[in-house]
């Protein structure tokens, strides 16, 4: 069983943030950032890319209803909402999860950094819409 199923099940403590009968934010133990918070669902799903698009939505709220209790009451300047979907992708625990990671200024311990690349745009477009 995933870690995650494991804090779920409550095998394994966690700080709560929210929880509801579908999905559960918890404090991350790695605290990049004062206040950095996970939301799951509580149903395993290896990454987002394989959740129903419904079940996907209702993720995105719960994540919605987290960061702004998150914004208002640690007083942050901002955040980052973000989700790695895949090892490629820096996804390390095998079930999908959003971190929110509140921001309080441009010297915060995280970096997020993109670089531009030139790419014909009208193949990408055409190869994305298959």
């Amino acid at each position: 069983m995933c870690i995650f199923c494991e804090i779920i099940d409550g095998n394994i403590p966690s700080k709560k943030v929210y929880e509801d009968d579908n999905f559960l934010a918890i404090l991350d133990l790695s605290q990049t950032t004062y206040g950095h918070t996970l939301v799951m669902p509580k149903k395993h799903y290896d990454n987002f890319l394989a959740m129903p698009a419904n079940e996907a939505g209702k993720l995105m709220e719960v994540v919605n209803i987290v960061a702004n209790k998150i914004y208002k009451n640690l007083d942050c300047k901002g955040c980052n909402i973000l989700m790695n979907t895949n090892e490629v992708a820096g996804q390390t625990v095998m079930h999908t999860h959003v971190h929110i990671i509140p921001r309080y200024n441009e010297n915060d311990s995280i970096e997020i950094k993109f670089t531009e690349n030139k790419f014909d745009l009208d193949e990408v477009l055409n190869k994305i819409n298959g």
